[in-house]
């Protein structure tokens, strides 16, 4: 025992129950740090911070009016403030490559529209893939095509018209809000269906078309309905048929071209929200749901119906489905009726 006083006695398996102590208070720790990071995460659930949507366009116009109207509703349903940003240039380029290139965390959104994600990419090569480089999250609605007329052709059928084409070969124009727009492919369908010629003149915007169609200075169009409405209404422009598959109720008195025997005119201007590739689904899920939610209140629906768009509610795949299918429809038009692109 007197040999034995001052040595420590060591337990060969005190290591290991050590190591194993230190282990389980490592998991307690964990366990109680799990709570507060969850909560950390619940704080900042989405959105806590503005959220801005680009409208690719000037201000005015199908675009504009669907960027503001959505960023007001959804911004109340939300609890956060979205503001519109007005990106314009290049058909839609600018605005659509800052989307692009912008973070996928659901604050920078854009109003994409037949323009950014149907037409344009169908026939021209873009700097941008409108569905690799994006998350399609909802539909917000349409609006049909209308031919309509200025006074320098004073028509009152496409009867009249195609008999007036046919008389005059070459000698009459019509304006477009630009080379690759709904508005441009959808008369050079148009033109084939008839067998007539027209000369295609491109504007940049349908603001500066609907004007020198007033004008004179170019005959016809096709513009989508919400923009050609106001100057139908106060007699500027003569409608002669509209796109769709039944008439509308705000030209109740126009008939279809599929009433008049033309068939496949069943293309709209529509408008839906996008933003940047990969973005998470939970917030995708939750924009999608809260802009169904919106479009179906009859308020809102009253209120794009005075600007002749019908709601066109989808999930968000339904949605990028369309945006596909949309692009693959104008492709297959320019491919086989050899739509020649200026």
């Amino acid at each position: 025992m007197k040999g034995n006083r001052g040595v420590v006695q060591r337990d060969p398996g005190g290591a290991m129950r050590n190591a194993g102590r230190r282990t389980v208070l490592k998991g307690i720790g964990v366990m109680v740090l799990l709570p507060v990071a969850h909560h950390g995460f619940a704080q900042a659930a989405y959105p806590n911070r503005p959220i801005k949507i680009i409208a690719p366009v000037q201000p005015g116009g199908g675009v504009d009016l669907v960027a503001r109207t959505i960023a007001d509703r959804l911004g109340r349903a939300l609890g956060q403030s979205i503001v519109v940003d007005n990106q314009s240039g290049g058909g839609g380029v600018v605005g659509s490559l800052a989307v692009a290139r912008a973070a996928p965390d659901g604050y920078t959104l854009m109003v994409g529209y037949v323009g950014t994600h149907g037409t344009n990419p169908a026939v021209r090569k873009l700097p941008y893939d409108a569905v690799k480089d994006f998350t399609a999250i909802g539909m917000v609605g349409g609006t049909p095509n209308v031919l309509v007329v200025g006074p320098a052709l004073p028509v009152a059928s496409v009867k009249d018209m195609l008999t007036r084409l046919r008389a005059e070969p070459g000698r009459l124009s019509y304006g477009s809000a630009g080379t690759g727009t709904l508005t441009h492919l959808a008369m050079e369908q148009f033109k084939l269906a008839t067998a007539t010629f027209m000369v295609h003149i491109p504007y940049r915007g349908i603001g500066p078309a609907i004007v020198d169609c007033i004008g004179g200075q170019t005959h016809a169009m096709l513009p989508g309905l919400a923009a050609a409405l106001p100057h139908i209404r106060s007699g500027k422009l003569r409608p002669l048929a509209v796109t769709g598959a039944r008439r509308h109720q705000l030209i109740a008195n126009v008939p279809t071209l599929d009433e008049l025997g033309y068939k496949g005119f069943d293309g709209v201007q529509w408008y839906g929200i996008v933003g940047p590739a990969n973005m998470p689904a939970p917030i995708v899920k939750r924009l999608n749901e809260e802009i169904v939610r919106q479009i179906a209140l009859p308020e809102l629906r009253e209120r794009l119906a005075v600007e002749a768009l019908e709601t066109m509610p989808m999930s968000a795949d339904e949605f990028a489905t369309y945006i596909r299918d949309d692009i693959a429809r104008w492709a297959k038009l320019v491919r086989e009726r050899n739509i020649q692109i200026e």
